[in-house]
């Protein structure tokens, strides 16, 4: 499960759909109607808030908002609740730079064409539902699976 930091606008379509559909799993398991993935740790900066299913549904249309940018359908019936914004969540700057390294590695063999776009971005945006602070990379995120 990857649940990206980086504004979406960065995916590629297959990362974009991805994304959508992992996060619905994740809305899935912080709902309680799954019980797969319940101790992912990516899970745990939704999970910490204090409204974990309003936190992901926020992030859900942040990555529905991208598709419908982009002219894609995703189904926003299948999120929880309305666009409401909640507080963000804050991110590590160094956790920020993980996942734009690991997302260029993954777009130079995918998507080459759509990596061009992005060479000019030295600091990349992190979606709306996270603020970038000052610090390493995560505790939860799995370095060694990049």
């Amino acid at each position: 499960m990857r649940i990206w930091s980086l504004h979406p606008q960065y995916l590629d379509q297959p990362g974009l759909t991805a994304c959508w559909r992992e996060s619905l799993l994740a809305q899935a398991v912080l709902a309680g109607r799954t019980r797969g993935y319940r101790s992912h740790p990516q899970l745990d900066r939704f999970g910490a808030t204090f409204d974990p299913i309003g936190s992901i549904c926020w992030y859900l249309h942040g990555i529905a908002d991208e598709a419908d940018a982009r002219g894609y359908r995703f189904d926003r019936r299948r999120i929880d609740r309305i666009p409401i914004p909640v507080p963000v969540i804050e991110v590590n700057s160094g956790q920020l730079d993980y996942e734009w390294s690991w997302l260029r590695r993954k777009l130079t063999a995918r998507s080459p064409t759509w990596l061009e776009r992005w060479n000019d971005v030295v600091q990349p945006e992190s979606h709306r539902s996270f603020a970038i602070a000052d610090g390493p990379i995560a505790r939860w995120e799995r370095a060694s699976s990049a």
